[in-house]
């Protein structure tokens, strides 16, 4: 989907926040299109050093909060507030997203 940027603004809030899954290159997100080594760049085209990212993963691992699921369960979540991940998981699992304003 070409560049993005790592931060949107989020009127609601008038605040300045993180809206970027860069993460997602180094944590198995590898096909066809994605080569984690060149996923992430600097504004120049230059790749982010690895280093960087493993801090930035080590940052999202220390600051995450794992929700404990239960069948029937139904989970909201304002996405310009929190970062969500997707965990490995153990089969079957569904999950049904819905996007709205």
């Amino acid at each position: 989907m070409g560049p993005i940027p790592a931060t949107k603004v989020d009127k609601s809030r008038q605040r300045k926040i993180w809206f970027n899954s860069m993460v997602a290159a180094y944590t198995g997100w590898e096909d066809a299109r994605n080569d984690p080594a060149k996923a992430v760049t600097f504004g120049d085209g230059k790749p982010l050093p690895t280093d960087i990212i493993c801090d930035c993963l080590k940052i999202l691992d220390k600051e995450n909060v794992a929700i404990p699921w239960q069948k029937g369960d139904v989970l909201l979540l304002d996405n310009w507030a929190v970062l969500h991940s997707r965990r490995p998981f153990d089969p079957p699992h569904h999950v049904l997203a819905s996007l709205f304003k």
